[in-house]
């Protein structure tokens, strides 16, 4: 069956024994992980946790059901966690849906799959499972979010902090569920004990990012200034600051410059591109000579390159900032030797 994330967010909260699968497609895999925490949390905090991957799957299709349907050895709750998947998981998940039982939830993550894919639609016509298609959220919806999470940690924001945290965590529903985390122990909130989460609680703390240095580093990493990039990525990683907002505000920027180098190939003036994409002034040296640098085709492995960071910082037990900070260092040698 098809939900939205608000019912998955329910549904998941205390699972219930008809639902087998819990299908997230779609490329917001931050948004995706969040709600494996929520099943974590649903199903116990002392539950085990089997991960699989669509290698596993693919080869021995039958083992899903059979982990769906074991006891965890420690006797407890457990879930099984498989991503990511696409079509070559269907037979698995088939399996998983037609065994005659299963006593632990799958939560399966299918990133790079469309919502026309066998397994959605799978997902889509079986009442033992729930499919949720995940989307980056636009600005609108990234504060609606924090909104709700803040709620649900006994936080109410005021003014404008909730627009402040999407903007400073780059939307990013993860490192927003950090920060409002945060913020509840620095106030001591509690959905009983509601506290009012201002301006002056969110300065205390430091959520906000640092916005100098988040351009400082995508100017050194766009214009291969290899020289300050160290310092950058030192300033924009201070207090342990998640890369996410960063990496995303790179892949920004070299979408823009990959827009803006279309279209001045297509015969465009480059003032009139300029002018188009609201480049301020000041700005439009720097940027066409990245444009000059940047070829359509180093722009687009750039990007694939930014997306594989990110991905790499969002899965379990990686080696966080320092898979972003080789992005960074493999993106400003590439410019530099253009320069």
């Amino acid at each position: 069956m098809k939900v939205d994330a608000g019912k998955l967010r329910s549904a998941l909260a205390t699972p219930s024994p008809d639902i087998r699968l819990y299908l997230l497609h779609g490329p917001d895999e931050a948004g995706a992980q969040a709600m494996v925490q929520r099943l974590a949390a649903g199903v116990g905090a002392d539950a085990e946790r089997i991960d699989l991957d669509a290698a596993a799957l693919k080869n021995d299709p039958a083992r899903l059901a059979d982990e769906a349907a074991s006891l965890s050895l420690f006797g407890g709750a457990r879930f099984i966690r498989a991503a990511p998947v696409g079509e070559e998981s269907l037979a698995a998940l088939t399996a998983l849906l037609d065994a005659d039982r299963a006593g632990n939830p799958v939560i399966a993550l299918a990133p790079t799959v469309r919502s026309t894919a066998k397994i959605v639609k799978l997902a889509l016509d079986s009442p033992r499972a729930m499919a949720c298609a995940f989307y980056e959220p636009t600005a609108a919806e990234a504060e609606k979010l924090v909104t709700t999470m803040a709620r649900e940690l006994g936080l109410q924001p005021e003014g404008g902090t909730a627009r402040r945290i999407a903007d400073a965590a780059g939307n990013d529903r993860a490192v927003m569920a950090r920060e409002l985390e945060k913020l509840a122990l620095y106030l001591d909130a509690d959905p009983e004990r509601p506290h009012p989460l201002t301006d002056d609680a969110i300065d205390a703390i430091g959520a906000d990012l640092a916005e100098t240095a988040t351009i400082e580093l995508v100017a050194a990493i766009v214009d291969g200034q290899t020289g300050t990039l160290g310092t950058a990525l030192e300033r924009a990683g201070e207090g342990g600051a998640s890369p996410i907002p960063w990496l995303r505000a790179v892949a920004r920027r070299l979408l823009a410059l990959a827009e803006m180098r279309a279209e001045i190939d297509g015969g465009e003036p480059p003032a009139s591109v300029m002018k188009r994409h609201r480049i301020f002034f000041r700005e439009e040296a720097a940027t066409l000579a990245a444009l000059r640098r940047w070829s359509p085709a180093m722009l687009a492995e750039a990007l694939l390159r930014v997306r594989r960071a990110e991905r790499a910082v969002m899965a379990p037990n990686n080696a966080g900032t320092v898979l972003a900070d080789a992005a960074a260092v493999e993106l400003a040698r590439a410019a530099a030797h253009r320069r």
